[in-house]
């Protein structure tokens, strides 16, 4: 939050940005949890259970990660798909309350 160019926020505004802020905070993924989730139940899709991938889960979870192909390409990508899930929750939030977000550093 940067209020160097627009001055001093109102309280009112400032609450606004902590209640949205509060919001992200309680459903964003964490990518420790998601690298573990693919160690432990990689091949049945645990991961994208958790990133909300319930398409992707599901296919992982009737082929075995599609025989274990998916499973090593996600070794790859669990960390960006983390950062795409984040991002995207935290515009969707941020737009729901009305607040133009500017972060790039998630």
């Amino acid at each position: 939050m940067n209020t160097a160019v627009a001055g001093p926020m109102p309280e009112w505004e400032r609450i606004r940005v902590l209640r949205a802020e509060s919001e992200y905070a309680s459903v964003r993924k964490q990518t420790r949890v998601a690298w573990l989730l693919w160690a432990l139940t990689g091949v049945i899709g645990g991961h994208r259970f958790y990133l909300g991938d319930t398409g992707r889960s599901i296919a992982m979870l009737f082929t075995l990660g599609g025989l274990g192909v998916w499973t090593l390409l996600d070794a790859f990508f669990v960390g960006r798909r983390v950062r795409a899930v984040n991002r995207e929750r935290r515009a969707a939030i941020m737009a729901r309350y009305g607040i133009l977000d500017a972060t790039t550093d998630l």
